[in-house]
């Protein structure tokens, strides 16, 4: 078998090989197939809105990747983890890169829980509303006061203070929680009809042509 042939050879492998899942995403034409900072930034923020959601929110995404067949990209906690730590905004920011197929299984995982706390979701961002149109601090629902200390904890322990942004949340409870109700907006997008496909490609907004 000639050079060439094997490299075509180990391609059409390489693409067998993909969870099936990951095709229900489109590809995007980038340099080096890497995703943008910006949208490793988003992703993680999204999973940590989803994290504060519920205690052990972590551990039910990563039961979700063995569901959905994710196991050979996200094989484990600490594999998770570390590819989480591409958002240049975290404490333990690794300056690797996300693949495509990386960012298509958060998503997808993303997308996957959201839809099965749609019910949760609606009720946080409802609350939310009465709380703004009655003038009441939203730490008055005891719902949406979880939610948002939750993810205040989680920010504040993960992300890093020297960055000029993150300095800004951590200086300003309200503007923290608006950060984690535009969050759950967010969430609630990817339960709607094609909101994962959606969301995804609002990812990539001004990073393709």
């Amino acid at each position: 078998m000639s050079d060439s042939s094997s490299v075509l050879s180990d391609v059409k492998s390489s693409e067998l090989s993909k969870p099936v899942i990951l095709s229900s995403l489109r590809d995007f034409d980038i340099p080096g197939k890497i995703c943008p900072p910006h949208t490793q930034q988003q992703i993680d923020l999204i999973l940590l809105a989803l994290e504060a959601l519920e205690v052990g929110g972590g551990e039910y995404m990563l039961g979700l990747a063995k569901q959905l067949e994710l196991e050979d990209i996200i094989k484990n906690r600490v594999e998770f983890w570390r590819l989480r730590c591409t958002n240049f905004w975290r404490k333990s920011y690794n300056r690797d890169n996300l693949s495509l197929d990386q960012a298509k299984a958060l998503v997808i995982i993303a997308s996957y829980r959201a839809k099965q706390l749609t019910v949760l979701i609606r009720q946080l961002l409802t609350a939310e509303q009465q709380m703004r149109q009655r003038n009441f601090p939203l730490g008055t629902n005891f719902l949406l006061s979880e939610y948002l200390e939750r993810f205040r904890a989680h920010f504040h322990g993960r992300m890093n203070p020297r960055r000029a942004k993150i300095s800004v949340y951590l200086a300003s409870e309200s503007e923290l929680d608006n950060l984690a109700i535009s969050l759950l907006n967010k969430l609630l997008f990817c339960t709607g009809t094609k909101g994962m496909e959606r969301f995804w490609v609002s990812l990539f907004d001004g990073e393709v042509a």
